[in-house]
């Protein structure tokens, strides 16, 4: 398949809250680096501001990011903001707080509820906006969520945020955010490779109340930070064969299958790589294909 033409349109719209994006988004992770956070080695800035810009050319209006997103020398907020400010009318940048990563990149201890504001006020520091479409609250490992979430629902209250999403959560996590505040997107790992029927409910029951999902590692799979997997089965090659397409662009599709309500956000430093996830979007994939892809990952598991 060809992929120069073809824009982020070809995959169709959904709505986060108000904000109306279409469902081939960006994610930010890979724009600081060959590798995520200290993996690899920093990117070249020119290129990495060129791809953001290609994004917008290419009908991209969703793009992911976060404070903790920077590698020794480059900052994804600050590319974006370098690169997209003053920002085009109808991009949504979503981002999320609770890890923290202090300056040498080493992970630190999770924000504290009375944290998280310092954590919303970096990111639009950095990003140069007075309030943030779209902020995450990143679980990080905490048993109940209720009082994190409840302090970004006060800075929603306070016009700092305009919508709020849950990261990283199991199923009960979904109706414990929700008795406090609206939650228009989850996003977890999830993909192709990766067997998860928590995953698959939680999928569901996002479906069932017209909640975004969005997949993290859904191309990188089980090199997760490290970037994109170069472990395809079989039937991932096979369906890439017939359609013309990169085994990559066939993980993309099949995530945008699982629903009209599943948002991809594949993230590259490669403006190659960019406009061919963005491609991914036009890809259709028959019922026979969707069969085999999901047999296949059923036996990973």
């Amino acid at each position: 398949m060809t992929s120069e033409t073809i824009t982020a349109d070809a995959a169709g719209p959904w709505k986060l809250g108000d904000l109306s994006v279409s469902r081939v988004g960006f994610g930010a992770m890979r724009l600081t680096g060959s590798a995520a956070f200290h993996h690899g080695t920093p990117s070249d800035r020119a290129r990495s501001i060129a791809v953001l810009r290609k994004a917008v050319e290419l009908g991209v209006d969703h793009i992911d990011t976060a404070a903790f997103y920077f590698s020794a020398t480059r900052s994804a907020n600050e590319l974006i903001n370098s690169a997209l400010a003053p920002y085009p009318e109808g991009l949504v940048i979503a981002t999320k707080v609770g890890p923290f990563r202090d300056y040498s990149g080493d992970w630190g201890t999770a924000a504290r509820p009375d944290q998280l504001r310092g954590h919303v006020e970096e990111n639009l520091r950095q990003l140069g906006r007075d309030h943030l479409d779209l902020a995450y609250l990143r679980r990080t490992r905490q048993d109940s969520i209720a009082e994190h979430f409840g302090a970004l629902a006060e800075l929603r209250e306070a016009g700092l945020i305009r919508h709020l999403g849950i990261s990283a959560v199991e199923p009960r996590h979904l109706a414990e955010a929700q008795a406090i505040a609206p939650v228009v997107s989850v996003q977890n790992r999830y993909a192709l490779d990766r067997p998860d029927p928590e995953g698959d409910e939680l999928l569901r029951r996002c479906g069932e109340q017209g909640i975004a999902f969005v997949p993290f590692y859904a191309v990188a799979g089980d090199a997760g930070e490290r970037g994109a997997t170069a472990a395809h089965d079989d039937e991932v090659l096979a369906v890439a064969r017939a359609h013309g397409a990169s085994p990559a662009q066939v993980r993309v599709a099949w995530t945008l299958h699982q629903g009209p309500h599943v948002l991809a956000i594949p993230g590259t430093g490669n403006p190659e790589h960019l406009a061919e996830n963005v491609a991914a979007g036009a890809l259709r994939l028959t019922a026979d294909e969707l069969a085999r892809l999901n047999a296949a990952r059923e036996q990973v598991g």
